[in-house]
């Protein structure tokens, strides 16, 4: 749907109007960056020294509590509006998210040059709506080529089930609202409305969207202007009146023109900022990722393991104080064991007749708590066995992610420089993590090796698979006389 036209120099009215206060700050376009904030004088935390005539409050800006959006913000506007009302109550109330992007959607609507009326009233939030660009750089919204870009990164996958998840959402959305004869000519009929607008909201939602105390997840007007970094000048926080106040931190000091910046996640990876964000903080030392896990292809209790896991299973490296990577897949356990180690399913039926699948060890049941596998393995005569099983399975999914990343990939002419840049620094950095934590575990599976148990475990298993091959030459042999 086509967007409205709200301009940086019309904000400062908006804000007047709105009684939104900026105290020697102001907006501004900065170069790389988009709009951001930038000081107007010298600016000082005042308990650093209030004697200085140069010094400025710690106040930089002040959004009133009904201009923020979060869950309240929408109940409040469904009390006012009769046509939000019947969106939300068709299509909403199944979680914050999804009502703060119905939200947006209306305003989409209320502020687009099509609009020709029967909703209501415009709200603020209807002009500052036309202010947020129409592209946000997070990969959700790259184009479809640039999407190849994140080919073996930890964000290929999250990448793809997002937008599988918002499509999904779309579709409902339209179900949802067939019976609203206003939104379904919009969505359905005239297709006015399509799954790219609402990835757009998705991508506004995530990009913008913070957590205040006793508001929750919530976007607030003006202060979504404001840019991230490691190092940031200042940070937001309710005050005594329930407004949403910006302000310096103590003793940090901002010369006129420089920009003031707040931190949107001390230790948020890199993939989860360009997730989320689009694009990675270079000053980060942050360096951990996400990869999701499938069962082996050949083990017959793959469904149960899953199953009795109960939830989606995931490898996590992340790297410590001292660089080093370090590796949780407790599902790995899982996936190193079979019946011969002491792993069992039962189903239990109850008296009313419901079936429940349980999972044992050793004939101890660990149905309500899978994740303690490791803690039980430690104690078996078999451990290192275990552990060099989880270590070669972790190798061997890592190797292979890291041979897709090592694929030459050439820039496309087509190429948007900003998003080539950010997924060719993701893919950098997955790939060193990857590189040191395949050495890792290459050494611990070298010294796993070395141990009495695994050597005697590893020769009783070579007899017993040559008694085996010697078996069946005999009864060929036997069946060919």
């Amino acid at each position: 749907m086509r967007r409205g036209h709200f301009s940086l120099k019309d904000l400062p009215a908006w804000c007047i109007l709105n009684n939104v206060a900026f105290i020697d700050v102001k907006v501004a376009d900065i170069s790389g960056r988009g709009y951001g904030f930038i000081a107007e004088k010298n600016l000082v935390d005042k308990e650093k020294d209030q004697n200085d005539d140069d010094v400025d409050f710690t106040t930089l800006l002040t959004v009133p509590r009904d201009l923020v959006l979060s869950a309240e913000g929408v109940e409040e506007y469904a009390k006012e509006s009769k046509a939000f009302r019947e969106l939300l109550n068709a299509a909403g109330h199944q979680s914050t998210r999804g009502d703060i992007l119905l939200f947006l959607l209306f305003q989409l609507v209320l502020s687009s040059p099509d609009y020709n009326g029967g909703l209501g009233s415009s709200t603020p939030w209807t002009q500052y709506f036309s202010l947020l660009p129409a592209e946000v750089p997070i990969p959700t919204m790259w184009h479809e080529p640039e999407l190849s870009y994140l080919e073996g990164t930890s964000l290929e996958p999250a990448v793809s089930a997002k937008l599988g998840t918002l499509t999904k959402e779309f579709d409902h959305l339209r179900d949802k609202l067939a019976g609203l004869s206003y939104w379904n000519e919009l969505i359905s009929i005239d297709e006015t409305i399509t799954v790219r607008d609402w990835i757009l909201l998705d991508a506004l939602y995530r990009s913008r969207s913070l957590d205040l105390p006793g508001l929750g997840e919530s976007m607030v007007p003006c202060l979504d202007l404001v840019n991230h970094s490691s190092q940031a000048t200042a940070h937001f926080q309710i005050n005594s009146k329930g407004e949403v106040d910006l302000r310096l931190h103590k003793g940090c000091l901002v010369a006129t023109g420089e920009e003031i910046t707040i931190n949107y996640g001390q230790d948020k990876p890199p993939a989860e900022m360009l997730f989320s964000y689009g694009f990675i903080d270079t000053a980060s030392t942050t360096n951990s990722l996400v990869l999701p896990l499938e069962p082996l292809d050949d083990d017959p209790l793959s469904a149960a393991k899953l199953h009795a896991f109960g939830k989606v299973p995931k490898l996590r490296i992340k790297e410590d104080g001292n660089g080093m990577p370090q590796v949780s897949a407790p599902f790995v356990y899982l996936m190193c064991l079979n019946e011969e180690d002491g792993l069992a399913f039962r189903v239990l039926q109850e008296v009313d007749g419901s079936r429940h699948l349980k999972m044992f060890w050793q004939d101890d049941d660990i149905t309500d708590s899978p994740d303690t596998i490791h803690t039980r393995l430690q104690h078996h005569e078999l451990n290192k066995i275990f552990e060099l099983r989880f270590i070669t399975i972790i190798f061997d999914i890592i190797q292979g992610q890291l041979e897709k990343l090592s694929s030459s990939l050439a820039k496309p002419e087509s190429a948007r420089d900003r998003i080539w840049q950010a997924a060719s620094h993701l893919r950098s950095l997955e790939s060193t993590l990857f590189e040191k934590t395949l050495q890792v575990l290459d050494e611990n599976r070298t010294q796993l090796l070395q141990e009495d148990t695994v050597i005697e475990y590893l020769r009783s298993m070579e007899a017993d698979q040559t008694d085996i091959i010697s078996a069946e030459a005999a009864e060929n042999e036997e069946d060919f006389s």
